[in-house]
């Protein structure tokens, strides 16, 4: 029977204890819905990461045009805003395992589609583009039921461990993923490349199908419609700390992200063919892996939003390095770093949308932030592609760091609720 204390309170039996004791990080990695859902994201991480890369390098293997790789980062973003939204409203009605298993599924039949069109010699650029069309569809539709189903997963007391877990299992795909295709692609050819792809992304779906959500986390909850859509933005924009946080990601990453001249740097300035650029593409993965390590180790940090501010400042430092650097070592460690303080601040960013808002909401907050790393990503590759090809490689990085740091200051300026941000004040 429990023990009360004299005032009548309920004493904790010991195992009670044991268990608030333990590290939660080690209370997180105990929960078989985590390990199963983490087992997912490595496969599709990687099959993921493999893929961009291996897309990104065929299609300046085939044209040897900055313009190109623009192009390439512009047309993904182009159906990202209406169907990340329609994906949100789903994932906030419908099974969110479902609509991830599905997603990935697709993507599996997209990663072999372009393997047989590569080894057949009839793919051109126009295909490409479109089969990268299509994946940025899938992706709209995966990536918000994929960041609300997590938090039905884990009790809220160790969703910031879980977040961290998660985070290291997501970093193994993608610091694996490049430099495998580099691997492969040296040895066995781009299609070779694909079709790793798309075996990863099957066993994705066989793991997803492990999972059994709470918390509502897989049940119908109503209708989709443009109203559902409309109540997810109008939350947004009505929390600052959350637009903030998103608002400062999107931007830093815009100006700042130099994945998209990868290949330039690899074959023009540093020289270090594929097998180089492998490594430089998964430069910002294995930064990534270093600081989910140290924050394993540690607890995440509690002042979430004053980390996003400071990972954002070196984020945009170690751009700039990366982009005056014309030694491959500084170059990689440059990349490494900025690794570092990209998962410091998807660390920050996630606690704080997730923890800020309620999980019938989820779906939908998460295809407002999905829409902004999107943009973030694939106009940051449309916008350092144009740029390097008006001007050179080096400008576009260098400028992208510079820009990065002043939208930092804009925004610690505009909303200083952010940098203000703890983990236990928004639990009270």
């Amino acid at each position: 029977m429990p023990t009360r204390s004299p005032g009548g309170d309920r004493r904790p039996l010991p195992d009670e204890r044991s268990e608030a004791a333990r590290h939660p990080t080690l209370r997180a990695l105990g929960n078989p819905q985590l390990r199963d859902y983490c087992g997912a994201r490595v496969f599709s991480t990687f099959a993921n990461s493999l893929l961009s890369a291996t897309l990104a390098w065929h299609v300046y293997d085939l044209t040897l045009s900055k313009t190109a790789l623009g192009t390439l980062g512009l047309v993904q973003f182009v159906p990202t805003i209406p169907i990340t939204l329609l994906g949100g409203a789903l994932a906030d009605s419908r099974d969110r395992r479902r609509i991830v298993a599905v997603a990935q599924g697709a993507a599996c039949l997209a990663a072999v589609g372009l393997h047989l069109l590569t080894a057949s010699g009839t793919v051109a650029l126009a295909l490409l583009l479109a089969l990268a069309i299509a994946l940025s569809v899938g992706r709209s539709f995966e990536s918000p039921a994929n960041m609300a189903l997590l938090p039905s997963l884990v009790p809220r007391e160790i969703y910031p461990a879980a977040v961290v877990v998660n985070a290291t299992a997501r970093n193994l795909g993608f610091v694996s993923g490049p430099m495998v295709m580099g691997l492969v692609v040296a040895r066995a050819g781009i299609a070779a490349a694909y079709a790793v792809a798309g075996g990863c992304f099957a066993v994705s779906v066989l793991l997803l199908l492990r999972l059994r959500p709470g918390e509502g986390g897989a049940l119908v909850r109503g209708r989709v419609s443009v109203a559902a859509i409309r109540e997810g933005i109008a939350y947004v924009r009505s929390r600052p700390v959350i637009l903030g946080s998103m608002t400062l990601d999107m931007f830093a990453v815009i100006f700042a992200g130099a994945t998209a001249l990868l290949p330039v740097y690899a074959r023009e300035i540093l020289r270090v063919g594929p097998q180089g650029y492998g490594l430089l593409a998964a430069g910002l993965s294995i930064g990534t892996s270093l600081m989910t390590a140290i924050l394993l180790a540690r607890r995440p940090p509690e002042r979430s939003g004053r980390a996003l501010c400071l990972a954002v400042a070196v984020f945009g430092v170690a751009t700039i390095v990366f982009g005056l650097s014309r030694a491959f070592p500084l170059s990689l460690l440059a990349l490494v770093v900025a690794g570092m303080a990209d998962e410091v601040s998807m660390v920050a960013r996630s606690t704080i949308i997730q923890l800020s808002t309620p999980d019938a909401l989820r779906g939908r907050v998460s295809s407002v932030n999905m829409i902004f790393i999107g943009a973030s990503n694939d106009l940051g590759s449309a916008e350092s592609g144009y740029l390097a090809a008006l001007t050179s490689a080096t400008f576009s990085v260098v400028f992208g760091g510079f820009a990065c740091l002043g939208v930092l200051a804009a925004v610690a300026w505009r909303v200083p609720a952010l940098r203000d941000y703890r983990v236990e004040a928004e639990g009270r």
